[in-house]
């Protein structure tokens, strides 16, 4: 409970101010069925080699990650979940860890002055247009992390690939330079 309350470094560059926009029913059900989807985040391979690029990649990332999560099981189940969220949205892992690095500094509790919640500091009424309006539930790690995934990939579309615009409007300041800026460096990063 300690990490309730904990504000971002990077306190304007919240996603605290995402705007809720209706939705048509369409794109509704698509992302409801996309959040629904419980699959287990295992990734599987079609081949060894994709194994071992994967595991190359998991090592590499929990080097970069250790200052911030001691715990190697922790890490590990974080990175995985990740992995898997990011590549089922279509998602740069790179990416959405700069996001969660930027959002969060990687806080499974933390949480923004207006109520965004978790690592990927996801809106709580999201749950509600999307879910079964539990907003407790971002705080479990996979289901903040395929909400923003979701969402995130969303706006990419809704954006027609744009990056910047999608990512302005992850955080609710949409053709503003800060927030996708601190987005893109933080992803430098965890490229891999």
């Amino acid at each position: 409970m300690a990490g309730l309350g904990l504000l971002s470094i990077h306190d304007k560059t919240v996603a605290g101010s995402q705007v809720e926009e209706p939705l048509a029913d369409s794109v509704r059900s698509a992302l409801s069925s996309a959040i629904a989807n419980s699959a287990p985040p295992v990734p599987e391979f079609p081949d060894t080699e994709s194994r071992l690029k994967y595991l190359r990649w998991l090592g590499t990332m929990s080097e970069r990650l250790k200052k911030k999560k001691s715990n190697w099981t922790v890490r590990k189940e974080f990175l995985q979940t990740l992995w898997y969220e990011s590549r089922r949205a279509g998602l740069d892992p790179a990416l959405v860890l700069g996001l969660v690095q930027v959002e969060s500094n990687f806080r499974k509790f933390a949480v923004s002055r207006v109520g965004a919640r978790g690592y990927m500091q996801v809106m709580p009424f999201w749950t509600r247009l999307l879910g079964d309006g539990d907003a407790g539930k971002l705080f479990h790690m996979q289901t903040n992390l395929r909400f923003g995934c979701v969402i995130l990939r969303h706006y990419l579309d809704r954006d027609r690939g744009d990056l910047f615009l999608a990512l302005g409007r992850y955080n609710g300041s949409r053709g503003q330079a800060p927030y996708p800026d601190a987005v893109l460096g933080a992803k430098k990063k965890w490229e891999f």
